[in-house]
Order: structure tokens, then C-alpha cells, then sequence
């Protein structure tokens, strides 16, 4: 018994082999759920396969055997041969072809299902006609809303933050178009290019990073998947999840642009997991960390993301310290919150019972041990834009090691419309920046905008972002939210995240 497994394990591998080097998707799918059955697994070896040499001496042995006793019949050797062999070939590959086609005809029905993905659109979202087509597919996001299916859909409708949401029960809403440009990932690389929005499809999972979702939402997320990698030719390790793309510029606690700004859909990086979701394959290490373009400030999810088989009791206990909203030795404010530690919808509840929200806290070293904190509302996609000295922090706890960055800018506390680069101010200067002057950290600088030089031209799909500014020539910095893009004026130069 023991040895059949392991026969049938081997050849069942040996067929996912043939399979890897399948390039269309259909056929690649519908041949997993037809090698997941042994028996069909080893019908196709035997079909794919040639006999080998010892096989070939034993049917020409009989075949021998078969002529001498219709010889002695009387029958023409020609007439034999001719007959032998197109009769012995007919029935094997008759034999073996009629295995094939019925292992087909049971499973082709459960493949082919999967394509006809049933989606609501009542939560359709207003802003799908303000965004642009994308112009290629590269890439599809998984997260997790952290918070309930209700609050998570009026949200994520309303700004147009991913392009589908699967609730608990498998149901599956639409909510940007899939050829049009959603607000997932916010800050975002891989493999050195930023701005995953522009090129990948983002699908929000009702739940939590750190609990696992239903077995409805894995079926139906499973089947979305098909399609969709189907559709945009998405290899398997394409697939990822937000945890993984997700990196936060430098603050209080991390020096340097570092992975680890979400933990979002961590759970759905184990193999078991990706498993259940039809996918084979998955990066075995972060391609921008080990280049060095960003530093590695949550080892313990790294571990969790790329390991082959991580220890299922370490899964457990870094699932358990996600639940700690309790700062302490050793769990920061950023360690709980991670990008929303300073958000006005964080509220840190301190020991004496004082309550003040992230934006009202200024010295984060004065942190009490034993301050509980709670994450208001649904989160997810918050975006980070303009920052102020005094106000969010110092300039240290805004931007870090790259406060002297060309890509970190400050505008003038009088007037608005005069900005500099880091890169052009010393750090005494920096130091004697008054409270109150404006920053942006990570930003590029395009412009200034005219009949020869649309937006479109600067800042591609991301001229009307809400982490995109425009400074107009009367010094009024404004999002790309509030506007369109005839009423961008002459002369203004554009902010925008490269």
C-alpha cells in the first residue's frame, strides 16, 4: 500500500512537471484537476510515455508467438503483421483515448465552472468613471479589510479602493471595473518598480490578517483567481499578497524606507493557503530587500511570507501578538498600528485612563508601558500625503535618515509656493525649520502643466490620486481627488509618488 502512494505521489509530480511547462492557463487548470486523481495521473504516463525497449522485445515476443500459431493456420505472414499490428495499436490507443476523454468529461465540469464567477454589482463605485484604463496587468493584490463586510464595501465603494470584495459567505462584489485603475496598494514595490496600482488587479477578502478566512471565501476567491489569471496571463507567482508590496517611508522607528508597513492578508501566503486557492508557486524571498532599495523592519512576518513550511506554532504565536493592542517592552506604537500610529482614528488609551488620539501626540518617547490602543474605523487603503513639522512630529520622526533626500520636500511656512529639496538644505537648516512648515516624503516633481505638457504626461494614471498635489501658481496645494483635469491651471507643478 505504502509503495502504491508513494508510485502514484511520484507520477502525480512527474505530471505537474509536464504541466509547469503548459503556457495556456486553461488547459494548464483543467490538467491539475485531472492529475489530482491518481488514476488518470497514471494513464497519462502511460499515454505520454514510450514503451521502452524491454517493453517492445516482450510484444514482439508475442507477436512471434502469434505467428507461428497462425502460420501453422495457414495465414500469409504479410497479412499477419498487417493485421497484428494495427489491431494491437488500435485497441491501446482506442483503450487508452476513451480513459482519457471520460477522465475529462467528469472533470472538465468543476474546472470549467470556475470561469463562470458570479459577481454583484450593486456596490458598484461612483468613482469608476474618473479612472483611467490601466495599461497592463501584471500583478494581482490580495488583502484582508480588517473589519466587517459592511463597513468595509460603503468604504472601499466610495473611494474606489480595490476592484472586488469577497465576503464571508463567498459572495463576490464589483467595485472598480478590472481594466481600470483601483486604490489598493497605496505605497507599494516590487522587484524595484513603485506604484503597484497602475498594473495589478486588487481583491479585498472580508476578515483579518491574523484569523483565516472561510472555506467559502477560498472557493470563491479560488475561482476568481482562474479567471482572472486566465484573462491577463498572471503567472501563480504573481500573485501576492499586500503584506508583501506593502513599504512605508522612513518615521520614528524606522530609519530607512522598510517592508512591513502591513501585515494585510499575511495568512494567505502559507502554502496550505495558497493551496486551496489554486496556486502552485510563490516567491521564495523579497526581491527588494535582498536588492537593498528597502530594509526588513518586521523579520518575523518575512519569515512567515517566504518560508517554505513555517512552524505551525509560530504561525499561532505571531497571530496571537497581533491581537496585543497593548504597547510594552519590546511592542511599539508602530509595532500595533504600523502607518496609522499618528492617524486622528488611532486612540491611545493611557493607564491613568487619558484618552488622545494619534494626532494629538507629539512625543511618542513619553509612551507609557501598559497604553492600550485601538484602530477606529476601516483602514485599510489610508493614505499618507502632507506632513507638518509640529503637528504629525519632528522632522526626524517624518522622514527619517532620508530627511536630506532630493525626493523629500518642504514648502515655506510663509508662502507655499516656495518649496526646496532636501537634498539642497543642510541639516542645520533642517533642524531650523519653524513648527508648522509642510513636507512631503518620497515625492517627485513634474511640471509645470500646460497645453505642450497635459498631467497626463507627468504623472501617468496617478495625476488624480489622492497622495497627488498641485501646487497652482497662487501657492493653493490640492489633492488629485478634488480635481479634474480641465480646471488644473497653467503653470502648476505636480507632486506625485514615482
Amino acid at each position: 500500500m505504502v509503495i502504491s502512494l508513494i508510485y502514484t505521489n511520484t507520477v502525480r509530480q512527474l505530471s505537474y512537471e509536464f504541466l509547469n511547462h503548459e503556457t495556456h492557463e486553461t488547459v494548464r487548470q483543467l490538467g491539475y484537476v485531472f492529475f489530482d486523481h491518481s488514476f488518470f495521473s497514471c494513464l497519462f504516463m502511460l499515454f505520454m510515455v514510450k514503451i521502452q525497449p524491454k517493453s517492445t522485445l516482450s510484444t514482439q515476443s508475442y507477436l512471434h508467438r502469434f505467428f507461428a500459431q497462425r502460420r501453422a493456420a495457414g495465414l500469409s505472414p504479410n497479412k499477419m503483421a498487417r493485421f497484428c499490428n494495427l489491431r494491437f495499436l488500435f485497441i491501446r490507443r482506442t483503450a487508452l483515448l476513451a480513459a482519457l476523454f471520460a477522465a475529462l468529461f467528469c472533470c472538465a465540469p468543476q474546472v470549467f465552472a470556475q470561469s463562470r464567477v458570479r459577481v454583484d454589482s450593486k456596490h458598484w463605485s461612483p468613482k469608476n468613471r474618473q479612472r483611467p484604463v490601466r495599461k497592463s496587468t501584471q500583478y494581482i493584490i490580495l488583502h484582508t479589510t480588517e473589519g466587517g463586510a459592511r463597513g468595509a464595501l460603503e468604504k472601499l465603494s466610495r473611494n474606489g479602493e480595490c476592484h472586488y470584495v469577497v465576503d464571508t459567505d463567498g459572495k463576490i462584489y464589483s467595485i472598480i471595473d478590472k481594466r481600470r485603475v483601483a486604490y489598493h496598494v497605496g505605497l507599494s514595490m516590487w522587484k524595484g518598480r513603485t506604484g503597484l496600482d497602475a498594473f495589478s488587479i486588487g481583491i479585498e477578502i472580508v476578515g483579518y490578517h491574523n484569523k483565516p478566512i472561510t472555506s467559502s471565501q477560498f472557493q470563491s476567491v479560488r475561482s476568481l483567481l482562474f479567471e482572472l489569471k486566465r484573462t491577463y496571463r498572471i503567472p501563480d507567482d504573481n500573485v501576492l499578497t499586500h503584506s508583501m508590496v506593502a513599504y512605508g517611508n522612513p518615521n520614528r522607528w524606522q530609519k530607512k524606507r522598510h517592508r512591513g508597513r502591513k501585515r494585510c492578508g499575511m495568512l494567505l501566503a502559507l502554502p496550505e493557503s495558497r493551496a486551496k486557492l489554486g496556486l502552485r508557486s510563490k516567491p521564495s524571498f523579497d526581491p527588494d530587500v535582498r536588492a537593498g532599495r528597502l530594509v526588513d523592519a518586521d523579520p518575523e512576518l518575512s519569515r512567515m511570507l517566504y518560508m517554505k513550511a513555517p512552524v505551525v506554532s509560530d504561525v499561532a504565536l505571531m497571530a496571537q501578538r497581533s491581537d496585543s493592542n497593548v504597547i510594552g517592552p519590546g511592542r511599539t506604537a508602530w509595532d500595533i498600528a504600523r502607518d496609522l500610529y499618528r492617524s486622528k482614528e488611532t486612540v491611545y488609551i493611557f493607564p491613568d485612563g487619558t484618552r488622545r488620539t494619534g494626532a494629538e501626540i507629539t512625543n511618542w518617547k513619553a509612551m507609557q508601558s501598559g497604553t492600550r490602543v485601538e484602530i477606529g474605523g476601516i483602514t485599510e487603503n489610508a493614505t499618507e500625503g502632507i506632513l507638518t513639522i509640529g503637528v504629525d512630529g519632528t522632522v526626524q520622526d517624518l522622514a527619517g535618515d532620508e530627511m536630506t533626500a532630493h525626493s523629500t520636500i518642504y514648502f515655506s511656512s510663509k508662502n507655499t509656493a516656495q518649496y526646496r529639496h532636501g537634498s539642497s538644505l543642510t541639516l542645520a537648516e533642517i533642524d531650523g525649520l519653524p513648527k508648522g512648515t509642510k513636507m512631503l516624503v518620497g515625492y517627485s516633481i513634474g511640471g509645470p502643466v500646460s497645453s505642450r505638457l497635459p498631467v497626463f504626461n507627468i504623472c501617468s494614471v496617478k495625476w488624480n490620486r489622492p497622495d497627488t498635489f498641485y501646487l497652482d501658481p497662487c501657492g493653493k496645494l490640492i489633492s488629485g481627488d478634488q480635481v479634474n483635469e480641465k480646471n488644473i491651471k497653467a503653470g502648476s507643478m505636480v507632486f506625485y509618488r514615482p
